[in-house]
Parts: structure tokens; sequence; C-alpha cells
């Protein structure tokens, strides 16, 4: 069986951090702006940005443990 995550890539980045406010430090270290680029997946966000996706998911569900 696999590890089940908490948030998962599918997510909106707003609906993350409104869900799990101490999510907010991990998405501005890695460059997301919350406030204009909140709207969209976690996914959507890191392919836009040239972000690694699977680190930034890893470091979120560590986070909320």
């Amino acid at each position: 069986m696999g590890e089940k995550k908490t948030i998962t890539k599918d997510m909106i980045i707003n609906d993350v951090i409104q869900k799990y406010p101490k999510t907010i430090g991990i998405f501005k270290d890695f460059g997301v702006d919350a406030c204009c680029g909140g709207g969209f997946s976690i996914e959507k966000t890191a392919a836009m940005s040239g972000g690694d996706m699977e680190k930034l998911l890893t470091k979120l569900n560590n986070a909320v443990k």
C-alpha cells in the first residue's frame, strides 16, 4: 500500500493555505505568490514557475503531519 498524501498536486494553493495556514512559509520559500497565484493548482503553479513539484509536495505534507 502506498502512503496517502494529505496535500496533492491537484489542490488549489489558497485552499491548502486556508486549511493549513502554516504552509504559507513553504510556498514563499518556493517562490509561490499566494496572493496572485493562489487560485491555481500546485501542479500548474510548479509548471509555470519551473519549480520542483515533488519536493514542494513533500515539504508541504511533512509540515501538516
